[in-house]
Parts: C-alpha cells; structure tokens; sequence
C-alpha cells in the first residue's frame, strides 16, 4: 500500500508539473511563462506530493526504503506528466504541440555533456526552492523561494527531467534517443540535487 500511495503521489506530482507546462507553452514572453510554470512546484510542496527531482536531493539523509521509492516516484511522475500531455493532443490546446517539439528538438541536438551539466544546474535551483520552503521561518519567504527557484531554472534554460517528459509526450517526440537524453538529465538532476545538501553536512561537519 505504501508504495502505490507514493505512485499515485508521484502522478499527481507529474500532473502539476504538466500544468505547469501548459501555462508556458501557453503564455507568450518567457518571464510571464516561467512565472505560470511555478504553479507545479506550488501546488506539489503546497499538497506534499511526490516529484522526483525534490525527493533526489534527500536521498542521502533517509533510509534505504526512501532511496528505492524514487524510481517509482519517477515513473509515475512520467505517467503523470503523460496524461496531461494526452488531454492537451486531444483538445483544442493540442496546436501546443508545436511549441513544444521546437523545445525538445534543442534537447535533442544538444550534447549529453551538455544536458548533463544543464541537468546539474537546475536541480541545485530545485533544491534552494524546496528547502526555502520547508525551512524559512517566514511565510513570504517560503514562498519566494519557490517562485525564485523556479523561474531561475526556467529563465536560464537549465533541464528538468520530469518537465522534460512533458514535452517529450506533448510533442510526441518520443524515441530512443529521446529516452537516452531523459535518463541523462535524471542523472543530472540526481548529482545536483545531492551536490548542494552534501556539502552543506560538510560544513556543517568541519565547524563543530
């Protein structure tokens, strides 16, 4: 029961992040589209739902239990960012489609090391806006954190694997090399995601 409770959570998890998508793809301007986009990781922190990208940057502080959850949570963030896709192709928002191949199609022409630094880059982005969440004392402060953290991946055209796997499906872009190019931005957002928390502990180590 535990681990269909985190699937169902990590699909949820996908589906916000889909809306987030649609809200981008949608708006024209990219600042006012990555301002829309947050409204993922909002609705995620705000109802604790599973997405993989926030739950990797823990890994190391939790049991080995938590560890072998997150290739679940990614699946199922993977099937929820499908079934947003498969509504958007199948209503009149299906013209996004377009939109969306232009961006996977510089995804796809791009080098692994690339995707794999770019990769690194966003998920320290994610990490700031989740712990900002969790551990600023201030209300607004939580919250700003979130928007900041965001719109600082989106704006810098950094990768996530799982608004990534929107696009993937909302495009229909899906190959091999579309899946080898996912599974590199997942180790990305794994290594940055575990980067910042590690060597926070470091530090936190040498000064005691």
């Amino acid at each position: 029961m535990r681990y269909l409770k985190s699937f169902v959570s990590a699909l949820l998890g996908g589906t916000c992040i889909g809306l987030g998508g649609i809200a981008f793809l949608t708006l024209n301007g990219k600042v006012l589209g990555a301002l829309f986009f947050t409204v993922g990781l909002f609705t995620i922190c705000t109802f604790h739902l599973n997405l993989f990208t926030g739950k990797v940057c823990y890994v190391f502080q939790r049991d080995r239990a938590y560890a072998r959850e997150l290739p679940l949570i990614w699946l199922g963030n993977l099937a929820g960012t499908g079934l947003v896709a498969a509504v958007v192709r199948l209503s009149r928002l299906a013209p996004l489609s377009e939109k969306a191949a232009a961006i996977c199609q510089v995804k796809l022409s791009d080098t692994l090391v690339s995707l794999f630094l770019l990769s690194l880059l966003c998920n320290i982005f994610i990490y700031i806006a989740v712990e900002g969440f969790q551990k600023n004392p201030h209300e607004l402060g939580k919250y700003l954190s979130l928007f900041f953290g965001v719109m600082g991946f989106v704006l810098c055209g950094f990768e996530h694997c799982v608004a990534n796997m929107f696009y993937f499906s909302v495009s229909g872009a899906w190959s091999g090399e579309a899946l080898v190019r996912l599974l590199v931005m997942t180790l990305g957002n794994s290594a940055g995601g575990v980067l910042f928390p590690l060597v926070r502990q470091w530090l936190k180590n040498e000064n005691t």
